[in-house]
């Protein structure tokens, strides 16, 4: 892991736009399935995952739902529901109400605020399976009151129509039980555009490879989307209070996700740069995916020494990571200085994968640098909202010319008349009645 100085530094960064093969493959599935729909579904499992389905096999049943339990162990069952509970409860807090605001003049003002209809989740199968982002994803759509939640993810590869038992029981255990086993850009067509056998749905979340990535970014419009994902980052800002064997854990922990995963460790002591770059070492003998580690370590990697923990501060808001670590000596007196980080870990029990798994928080995090301008998937993003406005005759009377006045200085004359037939309208009836009033005053006399 090399050891460079702050001004020295340049992080490369991968974002997912694709060769012009792999966007011409997925505009052609996209297309496909649009005008096809299940059996170019069906045409295109068999190509890539060599999976052989005949339409009515496209759902998961509910007994095999249910089967599956006997294939996990106990423990990952409870495990799974002691996360998904907290996952809950921190997502609960997330949750706005619509609001309604009465105006002296009348008027009424306010915000609507509603689940979407029904969200698509969609949940690899490649390299790994990640039962626990079938909650982050399901969670805080259940939280909004999404009542439509489906799921795909594509079935094992090679012949077999199994899925991955433990993202079964996570889907289980948070609730879903319309789950179809399709991946890749197919999929990702099939729930924007439905077929015959998968309605559409009103967005797709989830991460998946760069197929996926690129069919999510050709339906959008066609229906929202989380994120365009990158690399799985990490950054730590460390003194030499911290232990080192934390630190070198914590950044290969990240480094194991994917050869293009960054893993960065600032610090202003040289001597604590040495001795994490020899753990790094040390523990990256000793990884099971130490292959894919030493490769992001190696490309994407680096230990970068600075002057002070302010600087160090500043580095790190211009990296805007994903993933942040603060493990220095009263980490809360620096907080407020942190301005761009998807998440922040305080101390030295705050390990990344208490965040990924278990905590409550939202794993769904702002990659590639977005961290300086969007935030982690939660209740809002399954949510939308309608302005309200019930204006009054009094409020329009009092507003009607600087309406218009605003209206004709962009030359939208007919926006101006909106305003103005409805108050000569109302002049004219004014009139009327005076004229009225005067009359029986006349009379009277």
């Amino acid at each position: 892991m090399k050891i460079v100085r702050a001004q020295d530094f340049d992080l490369k960064r991968e974002v997912e736009y694709g060769s012009a093969e792999q966007n011409a493959a997925v505009r052609q599935i996209v297309a496909d399935v649009k005008l096809q729909g299940d059996a170019a579904l069906l045409r295109y499992t068999e190509q890539f995952d060599r999976v052989r389905l005949d339409a009515g096999a496209l759902r998961v049943t509910e007994a095999e739902l249910q089967a599956v339990y006997d294939h996990v162990e106990p423990s990952f069952v409870t495990a799974i529901s002691a996360a998904a509970a907290n996952i809950r409860a921190f997502h609960a807090r997330q949750k706005r109400n619509s609001w309604m605001d009465l105006q002296p003049d009348g008027s009424l003002l306010g915000q609507i605020i509603r689940p979407l209809k029904r969200v698509g989740v969609y949940v690899p199968g490649g390299k790994a399976a990640y039962p626990s982002s079938v909650l982050m994803n399901v969670i805080p759509a259940q939280v909004a009151g999404v009542p439509e939640i489906v799921m795909a993810t594509p079935p094992a590869t090679g012949g077999k129509e199994g899925i991955d038992p433990y993202i079964l029981v996570a889907a289980a255990e948070a609730g879903v039980n319309e789950i179809y086993r399709i991946g890749g850009a197919q999929a990702i067509a099939a729930l924007a555009y439905g077929t015959d056998t998968i309605a559409p749905v009103d967005k797709i979340c989830g991460p998946g490879n760069i197929y996926v990535a690129l069919a999510k970014r050709e339906v959008y419009g066609v229906v929202d989307i989380d994120s365009i994902a990158g690399p799985s980052e990490i950054a730590v800002l460390a003194d030499d209070s911290a232990d080192p064997a934390y630190i070198a854990a914590d950044l290969l922990s990240q480094a194991e996700h994917d050869e293009m995963a960054s893993a960065i460790l600032v610090t202003p002591s040289a001597s604590f740069a040495s001795a994490c770059q020899a753990e790094v070492e040390r523990q990256l003998a000793e990884l099971p995916r130490r292959d894919i580690a030493a490769a992001s370590i190696t490309d994407y990697g680096a230990i970068i020494i600075v002057d002070s923990i302010d600087e160090g501060i500043a580095v790190i808001n211009r990296l805007a990571p994903e993933h942040f670590e603060l493990i220095v000596e009263d980490p809360l007196v620096h907080l407020g200085k942190i301005e761009n980080a998807g998440a922040i870990f305080l101390g030295p029990y705050s390990s990344e994968p208490v965040g990924d798994y278990f905590a409550g928080p939202n794993h769904i995090i702002p990659t590639n640098g977005t961290a300086r301008f969007s935030s982690p998937v939660d209740v809002d993003d399954y949510m939308k909202k309608s302005s309200l406005i019930y204006y009054s005759k009094e409020a329009l009377l009092a507003n009607g010319e600087t309406i218009m006045e605003l209206a004709r200085r962009e030359g939208l004359e007919g926006h101006a008349r909106a305003i103005e037939v409805r108050l000569r309208k109302e002049e004219i009836q004014s009139d009327t009645a005076l004229e009225g009033k005067a009359g029986a005053y006349d009379g009277d006399k």
